[in-house]
């Protein structure tokens, strides 16, 4: 027994050695260290690094990608496609790369202040109203079971869209029960019943609810694609301030908005923009979505900064770089400027995820306007090494100078704008 012990001990430790030493033996490290999968955009190049001079590139389509030199190499893109780079120790294939390339997008940065107004879907309910009644005050909506969140679509088989057509009803219903249709927790379709109560004092049915059909703020433009017109904006999802619960968006519009102050952040206080617009600005675009990644729709015309009027590439988000970078905003007036900010980490995501970036403002002119990263500021444009990689979402509460972004590519998608579709075309 001793003995098997023994053996088993000493190979376990044999096993141990031999993983260890695969990490320096150089072939093995160059299998672990290159990747499975390369994505590039079409008539760009990615760079690789350093391999020992045994190692070997190619590709099996060169019309597709390419590679050149000789210990640090570089794969060029010259066509939409998949091809296979094989990756060779002398001349032992030890692993293969599939690479794709994909159209190249080509994006108008913002920075501009917006303003945006949205109507939603329904009327949402924000809260309970107690109507005085003979027998006391109570809430007709509480009890017939509607919930704070709520979205009223329709009432007595006739659609809601704005809280005149509730008005409308309750001018006419009277004491009569009302059949509601309410959207709950975003997918949830329940039918309710309420009795409207009579107020004593007035003498008018009620419903017992508050309700909203509206809601207006600030944020950013991110993006826009000039060939398609789509365009992202704010980089999160915009909530009922009451109900602290996404808005469905039926409609709305985004408009120019002015910063006329800075309210600075501090540790605790995450400061604020405070930017207005005239109610009766002409848009600038529409708003048909409200998603985690921000806001989206379509721009009547097109846009300029004023400092950057070519469109940029976009970086995936594993060609995004713990470094220096820079972020788009106004933090005066209308005017765009670009300042100074470092990415600290790049969250590797297969899936769309908000809070991909973290980064932090360092430029010293931003940090004496703003103390950081400010409440209006969502949606500013990330770029770094001449590619937008995406947008400022949130402020760290505790530590204003630094704060989250999303990756481009999510806001992408959520526009619209299917950076992968050449392969479905092939498909």
């Amino acid at each position: 027994m001793m003995n098997s012990e023994r053996i088993r001990c000493t190979i376990g430790l044999i096993l141990l050695s031999f993983l260890i030493s695969l990490g320096f033996f150089k072939p093995a490290h160059h299998y672990f260290v290159m990747p499975h999968h390369m994505t590039i955009f079409n008539h760009q190049a990615s760079i690789l690094s350093s391999l020992h001079s045994h190692m070997h590139l190619s590709t099996k389509d060169q019309g597709i990608a390419s590679v050149s030199g000789n210990t640090g190499y570089t794969v060029s893109a010259h066509h939409t496609g998949t091809t296979t780079m094989t990756v060779s120790s002398g001349h032992v294939p030890i692993k293969k790369v599939d690479v794709r390339v994909l159209p190249d997008i080509r994006l108008v940065p913002g920075g501009e202040s917006i303003g945006i107004k949205l109507n939603s879907v329904g009327v949402l309910v924000v809260g309970y109203h107690l109507v005085d009644t003979v027998q006391g005050e109570k809430s007709p909506g509480e009890a017939a079971g509607v919930k704070v969140g709520d979205i009223i679509t329709k009432i007595n088989d006739k659609n809601i869209e704005k809280m005149a057509d509730v008005k409308n009803i309750m001018n006419d219903v009277r004491d009569k029960p009302l059949k509601l249709v309410v959207l709950r927790d975003d997918t949830i379709q329940k039918k309710l019943t309420l009795q409207p109560f009579k107020d004593k004092n007035d003498q008018h049915y009620r419903m017992g609810l508050y309700i909203r059909d509206s809601a207006a703020g600030i944020g950013t433009m991110t993006f826009y694609e000039p060939k398609s017109g789509k365009y992202g904006a704010l980089g999160h999802v915009i909530s009922d301030i009451d109900t602290k619960k996404p808005i469905h968006v039926n409609n709305g519009e985004i408009v120019r908005s002015t910063v006329s102050a800075i309210d600075r952040g501090k540790d605790g206080h995450p400061g604020e923009k405070i930017a207005s617009f005239p109610i009766n600005e002409k848009p600038i675009g529409n708003v048909n979505k409200n998603t985690p990644f921000g806001i989206f729709g379509n721009i009547n015309d097109g846009l300029s900064n004023g400092i950057m009027k070519k469109g940029l590439s976009i970086a995936l988000e594993s060609e995004v770089k713990e470094g220096p970078a820079k972020i788009l905003t106004v933090v005066d007036g209308n005017k765009v400027q670009a300042f100074d900010v470092t990415v600290l980490n790049s969250v590797k995501q297969d899936i769309p995820a908000t809070k991909g970036l973290v980064i932090k403002v360092t430029d010293p002119k931003l940090l004496n306007k703003t103390g950081g990263i400010v409440q209006g500021m969502s949606g500013s444009p990330i770029i770094q090494n001449g590619k937008i990689i995406g947008a400022v979402t949130h402020v760290f509460v505790n530590d204003p100078t630094s704060g989250y972004g999303c990756h481009i590519e999510w806001m992408l998608k959520e526009a619209g704008i299917d950076i992968y579709k050449y392969q479905k075309k092939a498909s």
